[in-house]
């Protein structure tokens, strides 16, 4: 990271492993390497962007650059597509709403998941809830967290590693830099060792499978 030098770091087993056990657990690579300068940490979607990822990290003049992927299945049947570079250090809108009150911020595969779930609201109130892919924990992109905070009432960050140091505390240091007041609600992964489990077992268990989220959005639009 000091000479800049290119590297693309493949981090798989991001997140929850399930059934390779509590010592597998892809969960503090966020919150160990973003304080160090110089270094670029993505997470994709899905697998288009996780091969629009590896292509461009491996482009001239990239620095180390960080993609974080789990373990397990893909989300997408038509996923061989041709190759494009991705603005480093942008995010975007995944799920648009007509009544703004509740902004999530997704970092990685679990954004799918938040995404089933705000399909899945009761009542309509997904109208209520946007969803952004952010796509890159650092550079974070602060102009669509500022974007977001300006135009919403609440903000629910979703992460796949230790919510201690992680993406969310990225958003928080962003809205604190830049003098926005917002309640910020962060899901991640506990400040604990989690245990040996399937992975739908232990996503449920700390609140980030699809029931789970779908009770916190709508907590949240009642809040706000």
């Amino acid at each position: 990271a000091l000479q800049k030098l290119n590297m693309v770091i493949c981090l798989d087993r991001a997140g929850l492993v399930g059934a390779d056990g509590a010592t597998h657990h892809g969960v503090f690579d966020v919150a160990s390497f973003r304080a160090v300068p110089n270094l670029t940490i993505a997470s994709p979607l899905n697998e288009t962007e996780l091969r629009n990822l590896m292509f461009t990290a491996s482009q001239p003049n990239m620095g180390p650059f960080i993609i974080r992927y789990p373990r397990g299945r893909g989300y997408q049947a038509d996923w061989h597509r041709p190759m494009a570079l991705l603005p480093v250090g942008k995010g975007y809108c995944v799920h648009d709403c007509s009544e703004p009150k509740v902004a999530v911020l997704s970092l990685g595969p679990r954004g799918n998941v938040a995404l089933q779930a705000i399909q899945q609201m009761s009542n309509g109130t997904n109208a209520f809830v946007g969803l952004y892919n952010m796509v890159f924990a650092k550079p974070l992109d602060k102009d669509l967290v500022i974007e977001v905070a300006r135009r919403y009432k609440r903000i629910v960050t979703i992460e796949e590693g230790a919510i201690n140091g992680g993406f969310g505390s990225a958003v928080l240091e962003c809205l604190a830099d830049a003098g926005i007041m917002i309640p910020v609600k962060r899901i991640g992964i506990p400040h604990k060792f989690i245990e040996h489990g399937s992975q739908d077992e232990l996503y449920a268990l700390i609140g980030m499978d699809a029931d789970s989220l779908k009770h916190t959005f709508e907590e949240e639009v009642s809040k706000a």
